[in-house]
C-alpha cells in the first residue's frame, strides 16, 4: 500500500523556527480573541474614566484610542496567526516553499513588531505622545495611567503577556526564525 519512505529527522534549527512560528501564531489568535470578547469592555473603562477625570468620552475617538478590536483585525489578526501555524508545518515536513515563505513572512512581521507592536506593549507612553502631538491643552492633562488602568483592568490579567509575549516574538523571534533557517543543516533538510 505505502512505499517504505524514509523519515528524515528534522533539525534542531528547523524544529526552534517551527515552535517560534507555532507560538507567535497563538499569541496572534489569542490576541484578537481576547480583543474581540474584551475590548468593548476595556473601551467603556477607559470611557468611564476619561469621564470622571471631567473630560468628554469623545476625546478618545477624536484622538483614535480604541481598546476594542473590530472585526477586520480581528480577521487580519487570526490570518496571519494562521500562516503563520501553516508556515510551521511547512518547514517541520521540509517543504522548501515554506523556507522561503517564511523569511518573507517574518520579515514583515519583524517590520510589525517593530512599528505597530510596541504601542501595544507601552500603552501608557504612546497614548501620552499621541495626547502631547494633539496640540490640545485638554488631552495633556488627562491621567493616561488612569486611563490604561482602567481599561487594563476590564481584560484578564493574563492578556498582557500574552501582547508582550507577541512582541518579543515577533521582534527577536522573527530574527531567529530567519537566521535559524539560514543554518546550513536547516537548509538541507529543505533539499
Amino acid at each position: 500500500m505505502f512505499k517504505n519512505a524514509e523519515r528524515k529527522a528534522v533539525p534542531p534549527a528547523v524544529l526552534i523556527a517551527s515552535i517560534l512560528q507555532f507560538l507567535l501564531g497563538a499569541t496572534f489568535v489569542i490576541v484578537a480573541a481576547n480583543g474581540a470578547r474584551f475590548g468593548r469592555g476595556a473601551q467603556s473603562a477607559a470611557e468611564t474614566e476619561v469621564s470622571r477625570q471631567g473630560f468628554p468620552t469623545t476625546v478618545l475617538t477624536r484622538s483614535r484610542i480604541d481598546f476594542g478590536a473590530g472585526r477586520a483585525s480581528v480577521v487580519v489578526a487570526v490570518c496571519i496567526g494562521l500562516c503563520l501555524v501553516a508556515l510551521a508545518a511547512l518547514n517541520l515536513t521540509g517543504n522548501g516553499t515554506g523556507q522561503i515563505l517564511s523569511w518573507i513572512v517574518q520579515s514583515l512581521i519583524f517590520v510589525l513588531g517593530c512599528l505597530i507592536m510596541p504601542g501595544e506593549v507601552f500603552l501608557v507612553r504612546g497614548i501620552e505622545s499621541t495626547f502631547k502631538k494633539s496640540g490640545d491643552p485638554a488631552l495633556r492633562s488627562i491621567d493616561v495611567k488612569a486611563l490604561v488602568d482602567a481599561a487594563v483592568g476590564a481584560v484578564p490579567a493574563w492578556s498582557r503577556y500574552v501582547i508582550a509575549a507577541r512582541f518579543v516574538l515577533a521582534t527577536v523571534g522573527s530574527v531567529l526564525v530567519i537566521v535559524l533557517l539560514m543554518i546550513p543543516s536547516a537548509s538541507a533538510h529543505f533539499g
